[in-house]
């Protein structure tokens, strides 16, 4: 989680003769980035017109306004699609630029992959009906949601793209905060990403609980019995299986989703962990990887010295 502490897991709680091999872990920061963060946990969630900006020109999508039901869906889960049209792909396209521009001018990547972390993962794939199952829907834009102690900080990237969100109205909350993410790794110098859009936008929070803990409560325990599952368990290792399993992921996808971490900061008011400020965190600190200056807002504590780009040295 991007902008948010990283939990205190030892190598014996994921012990996996694959897993833990030199090669993969060298590049699990760029796996993580190159899971489709918007994709990766949506894409069993229904709310998806499968919508591809560079081809959606020659779709059907936009031919005829219509979506057909895909025979890939998992049997007797609900389907929503969002019709897409020419003027919806050319805000999308749109959208993406304005993106790019905000991430540049305001070095706010990190928090924006959080977000869309953050919304996404709530999915539960147990769950058949949408939005029951939760995932990216929008949803983290609504309060209980937003003021979860998961989401401490997240209110400031959702301000920061209510100027975009306005100017492009076609374009889904949900879609919207996927987008920044994607740019936001691209921006940092990671893969571009080969997104799909038209997810639907719900009003329905998700429940508190479903996301990871950094460190253990009061009882000695990660997780709770909140959320869509029980993520309660005594080591972390136990608790990150339970939440991630719960989305549909394994092992390998925890180890490369943890790589993250290398993108950003943890902060003190947001997870409880993280110092006031590093020497590779103070306001004259170079963290970008194409080296030009700024950070945003100066403090915290990050894994990496260039904490504003991917690499593969984590």
């Amino acid at each position: 989680r991007p902008g948010h502490g990283p939990a205190n897991f030892s190598h014996a709680d994921f012990q996996s003769n694959a897993m833990f091999s030199k090669t993969f872990l060298a590049s699990c920061a760029l796996a993580a980035c190159a899971l489709e963060v918007a994709d990766a946990f949506v894409a069993p969630t229904p709310a998806m017109a499968r919508l591809n900006v560079r081809s959606a020109a020659s779709s059907p999508l936009v031919r005829t306004g219509l979506v057909q039901a895909a025979s890939t869906r998992p049997a007797g889960r609900t389907i929503l699609f969002m019709a897409a049209s020419e003027d919806h792909v050319k805000q999308l396209k749109e959208c993406k630029q304005a993106l790019w521009d905000l991430v540049d001018k305001t070095n706010a990547n990190p928090i924006m992959v959080r977000l869309a972390w953050h919304d996404s993962g709530t999915y539960d794939v147990n769950i058949k009906d949408w939005p029951d199952c939760g995932g990216a829907i929008g949803s983290i834009r609504f309060d209980p949601e937003i003021n979860h102690g998961a989401n401490a900080g997240l209110a400031s990237a959702l301000k920061m793209l209510e100027p975009i969100k306005k100017k492009f109205p076609l374009v889904s909350h949900a879609d919207l905060f996927q987008m920044a993410s994607a740019v936001s790794i691209e921006h940092a110098g990671g893969p571009k990403i080969d997104m799909k859009y038209g997810r639907v936008d719900s009003e329905q929070c998700s429940p508190e609980g479903n996301l990871p803990d950094a460190e253990a409560g009061d009882n000695g325990k990660y997780g709770g019995d909140g959320g869509t599952a029980s993520t309660e368990d005594a080591t972390p290792g136990g608790h990150l299986r339970k939440v991630f399993y719960r989305m549909g992921l394994g092992d390998k996808e925890i180890v490369a989703l943890s790589g993250a971490h290398t993108l950003g900061r943890a902060w003190k008011d947001r997870s409880g962990l993280g110092a006031e400020k590093t020497k590779f965190t103070s306001g004259d600190a170079v963290a970008r990887k194409d080296g030009k200056p700024g950070i945003g807002k100066a403090g915290g504590s990050s894994w990496t010295e260039k904490w504003l780009g991917v690499y593969k040295s984590y």
